[in-house]
Order: C-alpha cells, then structure tokens, then sequence
C-alpha cells in the first residue's frame, strides 16, 4: 500500500519509478581478478628498533668525533702521592699533610717547606702555605680570645672550646692531605696565596 512518503502528488508513476531504480540499484559483486593481498614483514620490537637506531648513531659519532679513553691505575696514583719530593726526601703525601698537624708542629712545618721546596712543586707548597695560614689565623683568634677571657669567664670557656675544635679539624686536613684528597679553606685563601708568594724557596 502507497503511502504519502511513496508518492509525489505532481508525477503520479513515481511509486513505480522508485521501485524500479531499487531493482536495478542492487548491489552487484565483481568478478574474482585473482590477486592476493600481499603482507608486510612485521614491524621490530619497540626495544630492537631502538637498539638498532642507537647502535648506527653511535657509530657515526664515533667517526665523526673519534675518542680515546684511558683507564686510572690506582696504583699509579699511589704512587704520585708517595714519590720523594726533590731536594727533601720525603714522600709528597707526608709533605702536603705535616703543615697541618696542630701544637706548632704545623706552623714549622709549613714556613720550613716553603723555603725548601722550589716552585715546580706547586701542590706541596699550596699545602704548606694553607697550613700555615690556618695556624696563623687560629693563633690570632685565640689571642683575641684570651684577650676578652681576662674580663668575662663566658670567652675563656669559649677560647678552650676554640681551641679543641681547630685541633680535631688541623687532624682531619692531615689526614685528608695524607690521603691526597683536595683541602681548601677558603676563608684564608688570600692569606694562603700571599705567604705562597712572598715565601719563596732559597733556591728555585
């Protein structure tokens, strides 16, 4: 049965023309060509792609920038630390640690290396003179110290405790430079460079 939908009132055949476009409007299927679907290789793991893209980069930066890379034989530098120092005979480990021994040891020890050693050994005289500096300053406190203890008994308490802790880290900086681990005190750095320079070896 026509509906309103199905018909137009200005052609009255459209109903049948409807129908008869639907028929030939089927679909139709093609004839089988023969061919086949051809597949891809399968894509590489996420972490095998990544291995093979960072091992041809690798490879052209090293063409690019060849490096050479050498190993640290600790032995060797054993061996630097404990090496005799010219024109004193001692190793160069001992001498870089004795400037900062406490009780006046340090402070001899530090002007006498700072005479002797000539120039060439930097390492050592930095050493020496930080050591002595560091003495020069703790004496220079201690006094000003013992100084205000004559009027309050709160700075004499204040000049012992000062004076035990200078001496426990004057251990520790030995021990550090026995060790040739780096020291710097920076709070004496221009007093260190000063007796560096102006203490000079009497024969360079």
């Amino acid at each position: 049965m026509a509906t309103k939908y199905d018909t137009n009132p200005l052609d009255p055949e459209f109903p049948e023309k409807v129908r008869a476009e639907a028929v030939q409007g089927e679909t139709q299927t093609l004839p089988y060509a023969g061919s086949e679907t051809r597949r891809f290789a399968p894509a590489p793991s996420g972490e095998e792609a990544t291995k093979v893209l960072d091992n041809a980069r690798m490879a052209g930066f090293s063409a690019q920038y060849p490096t050479q890379y050498q190993t640290v034989n600790v032995a060797n530098v054993n061996q630097s630390l404990s090496r005799k120092v010219e024109k004193i005979g001692l190793p160069e480990n001992v001498l870089t640690a004795l400037p900062y021994i406490p009780w006046f040891i340090g402070m001899v020890a530090g002007l006498l290396i700072l005479f002797l050693v000539p120039k060439s050994e930097a390492k050592v005289r930095f050493h020496a003179a930080q050591g002595l500096a560091a003495h020069i300053a703790i004496l220079i406190v201690s006094a000003i110290l013992g100084f205000i203890g004559n009027i309050t008994d709160v700075a004499d308490a204040g000049s012992v405790i000062f004076q035990i802790v200078t001496t426990i880290f004057l251990l520790i900086f030995a021990f550090k430079a026995w060790k040739g681990k780096p020291i710097h005190i920076e709070s004496i750095e221009d007093l260190t460079n000063w007796l560096e320079e102006k203490i000079k070896p009497s024969q360079t």
